[in-house]
């Protein structure tokens, strides 16, 4: 099992029992450095004190099972207004949202497209910019972002 999914299973029942939901968990190296990070989400939005309330819950017991040989920074984050879609159930929640979708190659003279999600499809994502409808295979994208207009 990969570290993410087994921090995952037991971070997700104490991430609830806070009120929030867990978005995803990401182990990266960054600089040298291992950072473990839960994204966390909550109607209404997730401020510090849910972030500084699940760190406190979930440390120790990433302590106890210690699921990484090496030594991490561990942080617990919002999921944020821009989050990254990975999973089918998040493009499921944000079908119609604005997106921004990040291509390996370009398509069309762009390696960002951003639209109106309107379909997910075994990794393919469409979108719709004005007029136009376009597919992007699973293979061509790189990154699915939420896209707000500041």
């Amino acid at each position: 099992m990969k570290i993410t999914e087994e921090v995952w299973a037991f971070a997700e029942p104490i991430v609830q029992a806070h009120g929030c939901s867990l978005w995803d968990v990401e182990y990266v190296r960054e600089g040298g450095q291992w950072f473990l990070r839960l994204y966390i989400d909550k109607d209404g939005g997730v401020d510090i004190n849910d972030c500084e309330a699940i760190s406190r819950a979930v440390d120790p017991i990433l302590d106890e099972k210690d699921p990484i040989p090496e030594s991490y920074s561990f942080e617990v984050c919002s999921a944020g207004l821009e989050r990254e879609l990975k999973r089918p159930g998040d493009f499921e929640k944000f079908m119609g949202s604005s997106v921004s979708v990040k291509l390996y190659k370009a398509v069309g003279g762009s390696k960002e497209w951003i639209g109106t999600l309107t379909g997910y499809e075994n990794g393919a994502v469409t979108i719709s910019c004005g007029e136009q409808t376009q597919t992007f295979e699973k293979a061509e994208v790189a990154q699915v972002r939420l896209h707000v207009e500041f």
